[in-house]
This record gives C-alpha cells, structure tokens and sequence, in this order.
C-alpha cells in the first residue's frame, strides 16, 4: 500500500508506527517520515533505523503507552515537562546519530492528558517553538474538545488556528480541506501585517 501510494501522490509519506520493522518496511516502500507516538522508548533501535535512513522523524511526547496513558495522568508541571522531555529526547537521539533538522515535536495532546493538561499545552505552545525544531499539533476531533465526534469540527478548527497563531508548522487533520482553509487564512492574516 505505501508503495502504491508512493508512486502516485508527490506529498511526501509518513508512517505512523512504534515498530522498528514496520517503519523499516514503510522507508523501503517510500515513505520519508516516521511518526512515533513512542518518542519515549528506551531501546533506541528505531532512532538508529532514522539516523542511517536520513528519514524524517516527528517524536511525540505520551506518557505512559496507548493502553495505560489514560490512567489517572499526572504531571506537577505538563508544559514544563513535555519541554524538558523534548530537550532531552533531541540530546539521546543526537547521541543515536539523528540530526536535528530531521526531527519534528508534537506535544501529544490526547496522549496520556487531561482535559485540562490539554488546554495548557495549547496556551502554552510558543514555549515550543523556542526550542527551534517544527511543531506539529494534532488536535483534530479528540476526546477534549467535548460531543460526539461528528460534533468536533469547530473545536478542531480552533485549535488549528490556534496553533497557527503560535508558530505551529504542520497540523494534522481528519478534516482537511476545512483545516487548509484556516490556515490559508491565517497566514493570509499575517501576512497583511
């Protein structure tokens, strides 16, 4: 299937995955970009699978795994430990041989978060944005934004907007052309300045 893809869309591909042989596949196939919801790993197979393939890599910050990070999450200071989780993930995939202009940093909203944990990383997104690396934000009709799935669009747009205005660089989306169509706003915006 990425290689299908691959061949006939000029967008470059990412693979969203944790497994080192999956992602290994998916480069081989044609995909550029390894999205990997477990940035928080020990083992640094997948690190190393990016240094030698020069594949972009976006590290997102979860606490916990996709089956336990909705357990009770805590944090004394979620905006300034997903920040010092970034500082230190840049350090160890530096040693593991990914430069940093191959690396991109999503905050994980939805990944071991509260609502409220949420909205703070969402105040607080041009802390990011020092660190010098892409934000990439995924907000899109998660749990957070309250109703029914179907009833999420509005909420996603406004975090989308949002994370424009901050300084974010790539914003995933379930409802493209309505998000495009914010962000060509903004920028429009912007640019009028």
């Amino acid at each position: 299937m990425v290689e299908q893809l691959s061949g006939a869309v000029e967008v470059p591909i990412s693979i969203d995955t944790q497994k080192t042989a999956v992602a290994r596949k998916a480069l081989s196939a044609g995909a550029v970009i390894i999205n990997d919801v477990a940035a928080n790993r020990e083992d640094e197979a997948m690190w190393r699978l990016v240094a030698d393939t020069g594949a972009g890599y976006i590290a997102m910050h979860m606490r916990g795994t996709p089956q336990t990070m909705q357990e009770d999450p805590r944090y004394d200071d979620v905006t300034n430990e997903v920040e010092g989780f970034f500082q230190e993930r840049l350090e160890r995939l530096a040693a593991a041989g990914v430069v940093a202009e191959q690396v991109a940093l999503d905050p994980g909203i939805g990944f071991g978060k509260t609502r409220a944990h949420n909205l703070e990383l969402l105040e607080n997104l041009k802390r990011f944005i020092t660190i010098r690396r892409p934000l990439v934000l995924g907000a899109s009709r998660k749990s957070f934004l309250g109703g029914q799935v179907g009833q999420r669009l509005a909420g996603s747009l406004a975090c989308a907007a949002h994370a424009v205005a901050a300084g974010a660089h790539i914003i995933r989306a379930h409802d493209v052309r309505e998000t495009a169509r914010v962000v060509e706003t903004m920028e429009a915006i912007h640019s009028s300045s």
